[in-house]
């Protein structure tokens, strides 16, 4: 039995993760509703947008979690990644934009799995100063946000890393690490031998974000793959964004993280995207909900503007076929998808072009020295 999905360019489908189960401290799981109160789905309505919004899932508060010193609060972390999993099946499968308001970094977890339930093979961007992989056999804090990435391609704690099924819930060739600046040593051990791209925050500076941002789509195959966005807003500098779990000297300036967010969220193979650890406990006059809301909807506005643009370019020719507009297309997958390896060990997937490199920065991660 298959299930079609027909995308829908101008339908946003909106779910709260209001968790900080996996954080370094609590205040995170005020984000979706600091956020929704700045205003955010009138701002998308007045875009264009029409704004599904499937509600938020239960609040998932942060814990030290004592007794669990390599993989803290755990249980609550599968608790609600369950109860955001079904938010997100149904989204995705709605065609629509699906924009997940967190919440700790771990709930991306949830909205992959989510598009998984469809989407056989899927590409991860991912947003954020810090590698996030870290295992619960090399963290020295335990927080789980530290180590999201390794659970998603497949290395950690059981629970999260079978989360999805049979492992991974994203290859390795698949993750592009984006804004990378912050490293420690088990993880740059890791990546000096992983396919995984990554393009560090020194190199997007240089390039300029914007053309890093289509270089770095071009090399993920957009054009021909579904995606999902994840980004961390302690991506931002903190002298213009300090609202977050783990600022630090460095990252991105604010300008740079709005024109790649823009580029990265044009991409009309963008099934959703995720937001994290902005914490409303250190944002005592709103400002920082307002900068961030200002640049989602400009970032989204401009998606629009291009799937418009893209639209009519091929009306009244030959790739006016329904498979020509990826803004409008249809999507045909077994359902559910299997998760069973192919005789290689390997999932069964369309051809997988190089997975050539950006530089990465070393040095400490703060994700895991500030805890």
């Amino acid at each position: 039995m298959a299930a079609k999905i027909t995308r829908q360019p101008k339908k946003i489908a909106l779910i709260g993760a209001p968790s900080s189960a996996a954080a370094f401290l609590g205040g995170c799981e005020k984000a979706p509703a600091a956020l929704r109160a700045a205003g955010l789905v009138q701002r998308l309505q007045d875009a264009g947008y029409e704004v599904i919004d499937h509600g938020d899932c239960a609040v998932r508060h942060f814990a030290d979690d004592d007794e669990n010193r390599r993989a803290r609060n755990l249980k609550e972390i599968v608790a609600g990644l369950n109860d955001l999993k079904l938010r997100a099946e149904i989204a995705v499968k709605s065609g629509a934009l699906v924009l997940v308001l967190g919440g700790d970094c771990a709930q991306v977890i949830g909205l992959l799995t989510g598009a998984r339930r469809y989407y056989k093979r899927i590409s991860l961007l991912w947003f954020d100063r810090d590698a996030d992989l870290n295992t619960p056999a090399t963290t020295p804090s335990g927080r789980i946000d530290g180590m999201v990435v390794a659970h998603i391609i497949g290395k950690g704690a059981p629970e999260l890393v079978r989360f999805w099924g049979e492992p991974p819930l994203v290859r390795e060739p698949d993750v592009t690490l984006f804004g990378l600046e912050r490293v420690d040593p088990p993880e740059q051990e890791f990546l000096d031998k992983s396919p995984m791209r990554r393009v560090s925050a020194e190199v997007v500076q240089a390039k300029g974000a914007g053309e890093a941002a289509k270089t770095t789509l071009m090399q993920m195959h957009a054009d021909a793959r579904q995606a999902i966005l994840h980004l961390d807003t302690d991506v931002i500098a903190q002298e213009e964004f300090p609202a977050v779990n783990v600022p630090g000297p460095g990252g991105l300036a604010f300008a740079d993280v709005r024109s790649a967010l823009i580029e990265f969220v044009k991409n009309p193979n963008l099934l959703g995207m995720d937001v994290a650890q902005y914490n409303p406990d250190k944002d005592s006059d709103g400002s920082g909900a307002k900068k961030l809301v200002d640049v989602l909807v400009e970032a989204l506005t401009a998606r629009l503007r291009a799937l418009a643009e893209s639209e009519t370019m091929t009306t009244g020719t030959d790739a006016a076929s329904p498979a020509a507009s990826s803004a409008m297309a249809t999507h045909d997958e077994t359902s559910p998808v299997s998760q069973a390896p192919d005789e290689s060990g390997q999932e069964n997937s369309s051809s997988d072009g190089p997975s050539s490199e950006e530089e990465s920065s070393s040095g400490m991660s703060a994700h895991e020295t500030n805890a």
